[in-house]
């Protein structure tokens, strides 16, 4: 399986290339003032992380607002609300862009196979969608909290797991390091 970024007279290939350096750049310059107090690998990750969120959140916006225009999506067999509709059609495009950058640019050092990365990548994701219903679900149901207070609560909890499963499980870059030090 060729790797995305691996040379190609492919234009998109080239494209691609062009994108990670571009944002790898962007990422180091914003790094700069914080190199001493927080590890490149962390703060890439929540960089690309943050990328990732706004891109989702301006899509799920556009989708909900423009193209669906709050309305339910009937597809003949089922309706789907607006809000869920919109959540459907934009996860496939923040999933693999947050795959690419974390794969290409918060954990370039992983040497697991691209393949690997996807799969795990991919029950990392399904696992910080059920903690999100799960905490969200206790939080608000069980304990009684504002909605707004238990989904920062939650996003806290759901990032840190996130981060912690995909620098020690999907590309398993904490490893590295630990090995690095002995």
């Amino acid at each position: 399986m060729q790797c995305l970024f691996q040379e190609s007279a492919n234009p998109m290939i080239h494209i691609a290339r062009k994108i990670k350096r571009l944002i790898a750049a962007i990422v180091e310059w914003f790094y700069q003032p914080f190199r001493k107090i927080i590890p490149a690998e962390t703060f890439r990750y929540g960089f690309t992380g943050g990328l990732n969120t706004t891109l989702d959140i301006f899509l799920y916006w556009l989708f909900y607002e423009i193209i669906l225009q709050k309305e339910i999506l009937d597809l003949g067999f089922v309706a789907i609300s607006p809000h869920i509709a919109a959540f459907i059609i934009v996860f496939p495009f923040t999933f693999v862009s947050g795959f690419l950058m974390a794969k290409h640019i918060a954990f370039f050092e992983s040497i697991l196979k691209s393949k690997k990365q996807l799969l795990r990548y991919a029950l990392t994701v399904a696992g910080a969608i059920f903690l999100n219903y799960i905490f969200l679900k206790l939080f608000v149901e069980v304990l009684s909290l504002s909605a707004v207070i238990a989904k920062v609560i939650t996003t806290v909890l759901v990032v840190t797991y996130s981060y912690l499963l995909q620098r020690y499980f999907t590309f398993q870059t904490g490893k590295i390091r630990r090995n690095n030090k002995k």
